[in-house]
């Protein structure tokens, strides 16, 4: 379920960028005029209906044999399959088995093609395919767009922060900003590159109601 705060975000946005499929997405939130980008990009919502990379195809087999393999070896932790383009599995209830799963996941996806992206206390397999937030971002700056930002909470989201660097030193936007949304579990290394921090999504809304306000 996408929880209530996220609509409010998304209200603010010219675009959402998540980890959810865009058809979560679409359900959920309901806005005109909002791109919804979704499963790191490798999903987009077009024209009312859910456009899959066409690269992901020749993996969507061994997806779901992965996703099969763990939930049959790992009782216990949550798959999450991801609308057949990716699983994650996530051991936040259970975490003295940290590395138990984390070494059975990379050996899993090594065998069934597909590669391993860390997250907090899970790890996603997904397709061989070059994409993830920084891409997802660099594709919805549209050209005629002059500033742009984005919000994160985890080291994932640090690739999107590269991406807002290279388009304003390619001379795409004037302006940038980096917010962190900060909490217990959030990676230095995503504070230090922030121009903002904000404690958690309750800030990051009134934030973002602020800035509306402001900007009419």
């Amino acid at each position: 379920m996408i929880p209530a705060r996220t609509v409010t975000l998304a209200a603010y946005a010219r675009a959402v960028r998540s980890q959810a499929p865009p058809d979560v997405l679409a359900d959920a939130l309901a806005l005109d005029g909002v791109e919804l980008v979704g499963q790191y990009g490798l999903e987009r919502r077009v024209d009312g209906r859910t456009v899959v990379d066409e690269r992901v195809a020749p993996y969507v087999d061994a997806v779901a044999a992965a996703a099969d393999e763990a939930e049959r070896e790992l009782p216990g932790l949550l798959v999450e399959r991801k609308a057949g383009v990716a699983v994650t599995v996530h051991w936040r209830t259970a975490p003295e088995r940290d590395a138990e799963a984390a070494a059975f996941l990379e050996d899993l996806a090594r065998r069934h093609g597909l590669v391993t992206y860390a997250t907090r206390m899970a790890r996603e397999l997904r397709p061989p395919v070059p994409v993830d937030k920084g891409t997802a971002v660099e594709s919805l700056l549209a050209p005629g767009f002059f500033a742009a930002g984005y919000a994160g909470d985890d080291r994932g989201d640090l690739p999107a922060f590269d991406a807002l660097d290279r388009v304003v030193n390619a001379g795409r936007l004037t302006h940038a900003v980096r917010i962190a949304v900060a909490s217990d579990e959030s990676p230095p290394e995503l504070l230090a590159r922030s121009d903002i921090v904000v404690d958690g999504p309750e800030a990051l809304a009134a934030l973002l109601e602020a800035l509306a306000a402001e900007v009419g």
